[in-house]
């Protein structure tokens, strides 16, 4: 008989995934983790949620957010260590809640992971169109440049980015990790000297008001503020990635946690200060662009400073890349090495040791989406799903303490339990509810088809059903 809440076997899962290689350790899952958060979010997010939600006030807003996934990341690092197996939230909610939660999850992640990667290349192909082929006096006819939602036809620098990042993420995590341990080091310095000479040319009176009053809506006037905080967490979604790479790890008990926390960090102390630095150079009524710190740095004359942003920002986004497309393609071989998805899914190129068949569909997607849809629309349909996992993965330490069959269990725990735990899924279950309508909708449509999916196929071909 089926048994939706049938839970995976840990000792199984760590059997199937001894295939993968392990080579990185807590310097390269820091490499990947910064890789990830410092793109597409410090380089656009805080420009449009500025002008859109919380003028100046979004430093806040990332701060808000970072706290809130650092808390959570702080879950994703227990798991890790007490489970390093492949795809994430998806694994270790089969073994906490059972296959048909787990499977949820993953369809969640999914679409977190795929359109995650698209908005980023559509970020990329923003900056490269009009900062890098603009000083060459090269304009793509709108026809190359916009899907057709923009009155285009496709986004060709936003699909050939996902194939070259396809060719990176296919030819085995120790090309990956080298390329992005180089560009990371490129782009955190040039994001540093943004903040540096920037700071110089604040004006003060942009500040003003730093809460603007039309963004003061309910709950308690901080419906804006709330609003952008939950938006941003688009922007913090590479330590879920990370998770995805324990499998990977030499040494996931320790290395995981390292690299979840020291991720977070950076990225709050470097999210906060960009916002504020741009804010302040600009008044945040005209940050409603994709490349907010081009544009900024344009208006201050400042034009070989501008040039300099653009590489940062296509270095910075390219890495985001690697590390986005490289948990997108493990999760879904976790799903097809359980039998949810199709087992080809599941199966591991012997030449370079990774998922080549699911790279392959998540080539694909990704670089459909990227063509087709513009920006702020792909960023409006990431976070339900990655909040719902944060809430479940959140809440779930409380079961994994009590689980008899994890091996691991002198790794890291996440402290001050249980209450830590239920703060974090409290935190993420708000900031799902405080998302914009049409991201809460999307979600639901998408859930509503993978259960279909999962009733259909994944139900009749889970390889735990059998057992």
């Amino acid at each position: 008989m089926k048994d939706i809440f049938k839970k995976q076997s840990v000792d199984n899962y760590l059997k199937v995934d001894a295939r993968l290689t392990k080579s990185l350790t807590a310097k390269d899952l820091l490499a990947l983790g910064i890789g990830a958060i410092i793109g597409t979010g410090i380089f656009i997010l805080p420009g449009h949620e500025a002008a859109l939600h919380a003028g100046p006030a979004v430093a806040v807003a990332f701060l808000i957010s970072g706290i809130v996934a650092g808390v959570v990341g702080m879950a994703y690092a227990e798991f890790a260590a007490a489970m390093p197996v492949a795809g994430s939230a998806y694994s270790y909610g089969s073994v906490i809640y059972g296959e048909g939660i787990g499977w949820i999850l993953g369809w969640a992640l999914i679409l977190e992971y795929f359109l995650s990667v698209s908005a980023q290349s559509v970020g990329f192909a923003s900056y490269f169109n009009n900062n890098i082929l603009g000083v060459f006096g090269i304009h793509l006819p709108k026809f190359l440049s916009a899907g057709p939602l923009e009155g285009g036809g496709i986004n060709l620098s936003a699909v050939l980015i996902v194939l070259i990042i396809a060719f990176v993420i296919a030819h085995g995590t120790s090309l990956s990790k080298k390329v992005e341990n180089v560009a990371v080091v490129i782009k955190v310095t040039i994001i540093v000297l943004f903040i540096l000479v920037g700071a110089l040319y604040i004006k003060t009176k942009n500040y003003v008001p730093f809460y603007p009053q039309e963004f003061r809506t309910s709950p308690f006037g901080l419906g804006g503020l709330s609003t952008s905080a939950a938006t941003v967490f688009f922007a913090f979604i590479g330590f879920d990635a990370l998770a995805s790479n324990s499998a990977e790890t030499i040494n996931p008990k320790k290395d995981v946690a390292k690299g979840i926390l020291g991720t977070v960090f950076i990225a709050i102390i470097l999210y906060v200060a960009f916002s504020l630095v741009l804010t302040g150079i600009v008044n945040y009524k005209q940050l409603n662009v994709d490349d907010p710190a081009a544009y900024a740095l344009k208006v201050i004359h400042l034009n070989t400073w501008n040039k300099l942003i653009t590489i940062g920002a296509l270095v910075g986004i390219f890495t985001a890349l690697v590390t986005l497309f490289f948990g997108g393609s493990r999760l879904v071989y976790a799903l097809g090495r359980d039998g949810l998805l199709p087992s080809k899914m599941g199966e591991v190129d012997m030449k370079y040791a990774v998922p080549k068949n699911a790279i392959i569909v998540a080539t694909v997607v990704q670089a459909f989406f990227a063509g087709l849809v513009p920006l702020t629309e792909l960023t409006s349909l990431i976070n339900a799903g990655t909040l719902l996992a944060f809430t479940f993965i959140s809440f779930g330490i409380i079961p994994l303490r009590h689980r008899k069959d994890i091996p691991n269990k002198d790794g890291y725990k996440m402290p001050l339990y249980p209450v830590l735990p239920v703060l974090a899924g409290l935190a993420s279950l708000y900031f799902l509810i405080m998302l914009p309508k049409l991201s809460k909708i999307t979600v639901v449509i998408w859930l509503i088809i993978g259960v279909i999916v999962y009733f259909t196929y994944g139900l009749k071909h889970s390889k735990l059903q059998k057992k």
